[in-house]
């Protein structure tokens, strides 16, 4: 996370890191996670020490206009140290093309951009105007082209976050967007932020979010799509489209419960972010881990809770 003293210029109304949240940046955590700051220095040298257990490095960027020219120095200087695959989660208010083909030119080899809304009106209410924020769904979307344009399909990976107040069919539309795209879904469960605009907005429960993530893993395994899936008058998927046996196939394999981000060196996915959106324990909602039996039972039981 590439950080400055003023912090971030945006003020989402879920986000640690939101200009108005009360405390000084070094102070404030992103999605419940304490970031402590240290110089690149410092950095690459213990990247270099243990280089043999990683399998990717993600560069995040916030609001603030020296995040661009400082992003590609920092990819400079990780190349000048390492080839391990260099993913960037990037800020489209802040960019143009030219952004991203100094990206690319430097070193990344993908690219996240964080829509978190899956509708316009989400979007624009959360990080919009009425929050005094930067950010507009239109340049969002354009940016995600971009994107595509200068790192080829399957190397853009778009940010949801589920339980920001949309139905279980609004989420599924845009994740098969995103997929017609040539895209993939990097799917998030909301976790209140105290101190943001929405610290008193609920979770999403357990069986919307395992809902959703069975669903955008199929999807994105061309296995359903979103016209085959059928959803009940509160629109909550109710069937996934594909026989029984293949479900529960699915299901078992605990797959579509892991985290979803970008590949490391062998092809699965790197990214874990444990924690990122809920607490340890039996409950987790991303398991930076392969679920195991007790984990599969448990999970099974969660899907149909409505």
């Amino acid at each position: 996370l590439v950080t400055y003293e003023e912090g971030c210029f945006a003020n989402c109304a879920y986000c640690g890191l939101a200009r108005q949240r009360s405390g000084t940046f070094v102070h404030k955590s992103f999605i419940h996670v304490q970031w402590p700051i240290y110089q690149l220095k410092a950095v690459l040298e213990r990247m270099n020490e243990y280089e043999n257990g990683l399998e990717r490095i993600c560069i995040s960027m916030l609001t603030n206009p020296k995040a661009s020219q400082h992003v590609v120095e920092i990819i400079g200087n990780i190349r000048a140290e390492t080839d391990l695959p260099l993913s960037l989660l990037i800020t489209p208010t802040i960019l143009e093309e030219d952004d991203l083909l100094r990206f690319k030119a430097k070193g990344a080899d993908r690219i996240g951009i964080a829509i978190d809304a899956a509708t316009p009106g989400l979007f624009e209410r959360l990080r919009g105007r009425p929050v005094h924020g930067p950010h507009r769904w239109e340049k969002y979307w354009e940016t995600i082209s971009m994107a595509l344009k200068v790192f080829g399909k399957g190397k853009v990976g778009v940010h949801l976050v589920v339980g920001l107040g949309e139905t279980e069919k609004e989420m599924m539309t845009v994740i098969q967007r995103v997929h017609d795209l040539d895209s993939y879904t990097h799917l998030f469960s909301f976790f209140p932020e105290k101190g943001s605009l929405l610290e008193d907005l609920s979770r999403p429960p357990m069986g919307q979010y395992r809902r959703i993530q069975l669903a955008r893993f199929l999807i994105e395994e061309s296995m359903t799509s979103f016209n085959d899936l059928a959803f009940d008058e509160r629109e909550r998927i109710g069937t996934f489209g594909i026989p029984e046996d293949q479900l529960l196939a699915v299901i078992n394999s605990g797959f579509p419960f892991m985290t979803s981000g970008c590949p490391g060196k062998d092809g699965k996915v790197a990214c874990n972010r444990p924690y990122g959106n809920s607490l340890p324990g039996p409950n987790i909602r991303n398991y930076p881990f392969a679920p195991n039996s007790e984990d599969i039972s448990r999970i099974r039981r969660q899907i149909w809770e409505y």
